[in-house]
């Protein structure tokens, strides 16, 4: 046994079993993540419950199971509950979420299995999903097409009818986005340039006569635009679903506020799959509504990978050249080490510091001082001089340097001072050296700190709450306008998005599984990412592995 530990092996085995327990923990974690995330979109049960108050009167609910917990009998009683002569030691209740938020007072309601008189799972039971007031329970009883009510399969005939009416919504929100946008745009750059004119005393008669024709022009076609506009919604608001809720009262739900119907007690499994996957990919591409709580995080999305590859882009080239200066240039000396210490440190500052730094710098005076050179006909309102997506990226940038600046020597100081030598023995100059040779074999180590740097900064949310993140970015900060990267624009982040769903949300009990399945769309993006980034560093690792031999 003394020999067993002299030779080391029990350490062995112990560093083993703590990383294996750390990958079961951080898999386990993932797994309740993605579970707790991706139940939410799968079609649930709709239940009718025949629920007695506790004056005695019966009324209806209709909802899906949301939560349940199981509470002692004691603490009910003791608060005077009556749990009509529940003698358990423990009482289930139910957490249902029964919508229909117009005209019920509370969207999730609790209720004790003891006051649980019926429960049954009818057929024909309908939820529909809207753009506001959450979605809507009850039983179809008629579909209205241009005023006229329709027979035969309801099902059939709305579902048609929402994917027209769902295609006039698109064509709509494109019109107003894309070419409505485009012109707002061009107005607001003429104001600019006629202001612009102004200040260097340059606005004649025939700069005003220009200017005033060209927005003239701009007005005819928003005028035609916006006739198109109000034609496509008309014609989205014709039709119509009547429901019988809860209540017993015929509800009539315009087509145009429906963005999807659904029948889960109908479907078989087969169908539920389908939807799932459908319901998904809605999280994914569309954006939020009703305060985030509803809707999907595309914004969101693109607004982590932009910035992300923008301070990729900026973080990289400094880093590197900050790497060989130090490694291959700097001599050693007690400069060179304050040098050193100083990148180790800045690895230690905490986040919500280069926050701090980022608006006081960046946006306050770098930001500000662009605005007086390049853009005072747009004062006082910022165009620089406010956060955006830019100035999140440098802060990042600052913040994952060190990363890039550590990773980067390492890899220089692992390439033999042979290969150096033989090169410039050949005739190459130091800096052809470093170029053809030295960063090429170093680039495996380069993108190693990329990695790091872009698992990190995908992840901050304290700094960005300072230079740029919003709760909801009307705009991407990519369009079709010149010069098309917006990059003075605020933007949405899947972690500020987690944290402002979670937390700030005004409805918590909707909101809780987009928490989950928001964390797990960011871990899935930031796995991607660094995928993306190790498919590269393995690449260049076999273009240049013969430049090691």
């Amino acid at each position: 046994m003394n020999n067993w530990f002299k030779s080391g092996s029990p350490w062995i085995w112990m560093t083993a079993g703590a990383v294996s327990m750390s990958l079961i923990a951080v898999l386990g974690l993932l797994l309740m993540i993605a579970w707790k995330g991706l139940v939410y979109f799968w079609p649930s049960s709709i239940y009718q419950y025949e629920v007695m108050q506790q004056d005695g009167a019966n009324t209806t609910l209709i909802g899906e199971i949301y939560d349940s917990e199981s509470i002692p009998s004691k603490r009910l009683t003791d608060q005077g509950i009556d749990l009509r002569g529940h003698n358990k030691e423990f009482v289930t209740r139910y957490l249902i979420k029964t919508g229909n938020r117009e005209y019920v007072d509370l969207d999730f309601r609790w209720v004790l299995e003891t006051d649980i008189v019926k429960r049954e799972k009818p057929a024909g039971l309908a939820l529909f999903e809207r753009t506001k007031n959450g979605n809507f329970y009850g039983y179809v009883e008629n579909v209205v097409e241009d005023g006229n009510p329709l027979k035969g399969d309801l099902a059939e005939h709305l579902d048609r009818l929402i994917e027209r009416t769902s295609d006039l919504n698109d064509k709509a929100m494109e019109l107003q986005n894309d070419e409505i946008g485009s012109i707002n745009y061009q107005f607001e750059n003429l104001r600019l340039e006629r202001r612009a004119l102004e200040l260097k005393g340059k606005l004649d008669a025939a700069a005003i006569e220009r200017i005033e024709q060209h927005k003239a022009e701009l007005q005819t076609e928003y005028h035609v635009l916006e006739k198109q506009l109000f034609d496509i919604r008309t014609q989205a608001k014709r039709d119509k679903v009547i429901v019988r809720d809860m209540r017993g009262e015929l509800v009539e739900l315009p087509l145009n506020q429906v963005l999807d119907f659904v029948q889960p007690n109908d479907m078989n499994f087969v169908n539920k799959v389908f939807h799932f996957l459908h319901q998904i990919g809605k999280f994914v591409t569309d954006d939020p509504r009703e305060a985030n709580t509803e809707g999907g995080v595309f914004p969101a999305i693109f607004g982590t990978v932009f910035m992300v590859m923008l301070m990729a882009v900026i973080v990289t080239p400094f880093g590197v050249i900050a790497a060989i200066y130090l490694h291959e240039y700097a001599r050693k000396g007690p400069i060179t080490k304050i040098l050193r210490i100083a990148v180790i440190n800045l690895a230690g500052v905490p986040s919500i510091v280069y926050g701090v730094f980022g608006l006081g710098f960046f946006v306050y005076i770098l930001g500000g001082s662009i605005d007086e050179l390049f853009y005072p006909e747009a004062l006082p309102g910022p165009t620089f001089g406010t956060p955006g997506v830019l100035w999140s990226a440098l802060t990042l940038a600052i913040l994952t340097l060190p990363v890039v600046i550590v990773s980067t020597e390492e890899g220089l100081s692992r390439i033999p001072s042979s290969v150096r030598q033989g090169s410039l023995a050949l005739g190459a100059t130091k800096a052809e050296t470093l170029w053809r040779i030295v960063i090429p074999m170093a680039s495996p180590a380069i993108m190693t700190g990329l990695i790091l740097a872009v698992a990190r900064a995908a992840g901050e949310v304290a700094p960005l709450m300072l230079v740029g993140v919003v709760k909801s970015a009307p705009m991407l900060p990519l369009d079709g306008n010149f010069p098309f990267f917006h990059l003075d624009r605020k933007f949405m982040h899947l972690g500020f998005h987690i944290y402002d769903v979670g937390f700030q949300s005004p409805n918590v009990e909707a909101a809780r599984p987009l928490v989950f399945a928001t964390a797990f769309l960011l871990v899935t993006v930031i796995i991607g990412l660094n995928i993306t980034a190790i498919g590269i560093r393995n690449h260049l690792r076999e273009k240049f592995r013969s430049l090691e031999h």
